[in-house]
């Protein structure tokens, strides 16, 4: 019983540290102003194979629902594991391309990096609906980081009514982070190189 909870706080520790960590590590690569270098051809490519993850994650996401809807247990798990799996995919392909690469700005018609005021007037209103939907997407999938893993733990160790109770709010998050991280996609890439 001692050691079972000594794993537990070990867990629980671990759990608290990578949600700290994710936003940290992702906001520095980011804002960093020096690049990996790995910018090459292939790197154009993330942002599709990243709205690519984000749809894959919406079907397990969904399918694992309906899986524990019907019963099934044991699709439902591996569904599960199969979202988490894609979530890790997206996570390190995407730290990738942003320390690669400077951030692409919507409304940035002639690829500079910077919005001029002729740029800023075309874009209009889809500008501030584009930004809308990705403040809500970065905010969301940052705070939805430890629920995932809690729901993930709590499953893992048995704690059913505890995993239920977290995923009535983590699950929808987590599709809200997941679709509209396609829908992103879709409103800035004719702004990608």
């Amino acid at each position: 019983m001692v050691k079972e909870q000594a794993d537990n706080k070990v867990y629980l520790r671990m759990i608290y540290l990578i949600s700290i960590l994710i936003p940290l590590v992702v906001a520095f690569l980011i804002y960093f102003p020096a690049k990996l270098g790995l910018a090459g051809d292939w790197v154009k490519l993330l942002p599709g194979l990243h709205a690519t993850v984000n749809s894959l994650t919406v079907l397990t996401l969904v399918a694992a629902f309906i899986s524990i809807k019907k019963g099934n247990i044991k699709l439902h798990r591996t569904f599960m594991f199969a979202s988490l799996f894609l979530g890790v995919l997206f996570l390190l392909s995407y730290v990738l391309y942003h320390s690669s690469v400077e951030s692409v700005k919507f409304g940035d018609l002639n690829f500079d990096g910077e919005l001029s005021e002729e740029e800023l007037l075309k874009a209009g209103t889809s500008r501030t609906v584009y930004l809308v939907i990705l403040a809500s997407h970065i905010l969301l999938s940052i705070l939805v980081v430890p629920f995932v893993l809690f729901a993930f733990y709590y499953a893992l160790t048995n704690q059913i009514e505890r995993h239920k109770k977290i995923v009535k709010f983590t699950y929808p998050v987590w599709l809200y982070v997941s679709i509209t991280g396609v829908i992103v996609y879709f409103l800035i890439k004719p702004y990608y190189f």
